[in-house]
């Protein structure tokens, strides 16, 4: 199950580097769904793009990864706001199928997200754990028990 654990850090790492990479080509749809409740919209859309990156490099630097899941679960629970926006009052946005059911079914992927993300607060095998560093770059105090 570790390799399977592993392929699925640099899935979710990857994809959410990208999404939050997204967040600065491309905000206008991020900030269409942002609660009007929510002050400096864009400047919200483009903090929650640098913590997805932030978050997604995170999961790849054994010292600091289980913070960066911690991170990420809180980053998915702070941007919950937003699908429930787009899903009860049925903003439309270019690329997605204009479906009520398309909005919902997003809903509950962010349990997902915050389960995916969870998996990786718990302490991993140091030499099986995907990495952006070298292992033998990373000091042994470092290295999480």
């Amino acid at each position: 199950m570790s390799k399977h654990k592993e392929l699925l850090r640099v899935i979710l790492a990857i994809s959410i580097i990208v999404v939050g990479v997204t967040h600065f080509l491309i905000p206008e749809p991020y900030v269409k769904i942002m609660p009007p409740q929510l002050p400096y919209p864009l400047g919200l859309v483009y903090l929650s793009g640098f913590y997805e990156i932030l978050g997604g490099i995170g999961l790849l630097v054994p010292p600091v990864s289980q913070a960066a899941a911690w991170g990420l679960i809180a980053l998915f629970i702070a941007v919950f706001p937003a699908n429930i926006n787009m899903a009860v009052n049925h903003i439309k946005l270019e690329h997605i199928p204009d479906s009520p059911w398309v909005q919902v079914v997003r809903l509950p992927l962010q349990a997902v997200l915050i389960a995916w993300a969870w998996w990786y607060t718990k302490p991993s095998d140091s030499e099986k754990q995907a990495s952006l560093i070298p292992k033998s770059l990373i000091p042994k105090e470092l290295e999480l028990k």
